[in-house]
């Protein structure tokens, strides 16, 4: 009976907090023991996702549907492997980078996996596994970095409203107003819901 209501998201996403190892970034990093984190917390802080047929996207609905709801007009391929990017070593050690956009960012595994690491309002470190199927969608303004896992391999679609723009902005740029707006909509809400909770 419980697995009737298992969120089919857990299939191809997965989120814990990370350990502080300087290990190979594509090992897991959990921590021990392991703290995991749910995908409704991840959308407390704005972050989305889904889980969308990865062999048939061209066709699947919900993903259009998904397009249309939000405005993504422009959609490209990326895949990430030893063989596939050229400069692998030097594009990789730039995706973990700590950064930012201006933009959401959107993407959807269509094969392989990897992971999102992401900054929680208390600036510790979760990591999201994102597997064959998973689409993500990471707030404008939200601090965060890419690596594959140790399969080394995803292909993954990006979706951008009107054209693409990749600008990454390395922290600290706290005075862009998508920061700002971030901070404002997923920190300090939450940071005032609290007062207001521990007060009633």
């Amino acid at each position: 009976m419980g697995s009737s209501n298992k969120d089919p998201r857990e299939e191809v996403l997965q989120a814990w907090y990370m350990d502080d190892s300087d290990e190979d970034q594509r090992l897991p990093h959990h921590k021990e023991p392991r703290e995991f984190v749910s995908l409704d917390q991840l959308a407390e802080l704005g972050v989305l996702s889904w889980k969308l047929d990865a062999d048939n996207h061209e066709t699947d609905p919900e993903l259009k549907k998904i397009c249309e709801e939000r405005g993504y007009t422009y959609m490209d391929v990326c895949e990430v492997s030893p063989e596939k990017l050229p400069n692998y070593e030097e594009k990789i050690k730039s995706f973990f980078e700590e950064h930012l956009h201006t933009d959401e960012e959107i993407r959807f595994c269509a094969a392989g996996s990897g992971y999102f690491d992401l900054r929680d309002r208390n600036d510790a470190w979760i990591r999201v596994w994102v597997k064959k199927g998973g689409m993500i969608i990471l707030p404008a303004g939200i601090y965060h970095r890419f690596t594959l896992d140790e399969s080394n391999y995803i292909k993954a679609l990006r979706f951008f409203v009107g054209e693409p723009v990749w600008t990454p902005y390395n922290r600290p740029h706290d005075h862009l107003p998508a920061r700002q707006q971030y901070v404002k909509d997923f920190v300090e809400k939450d940071v005032a819901n609290h007062a207001v909770d521990a007060a009633a």
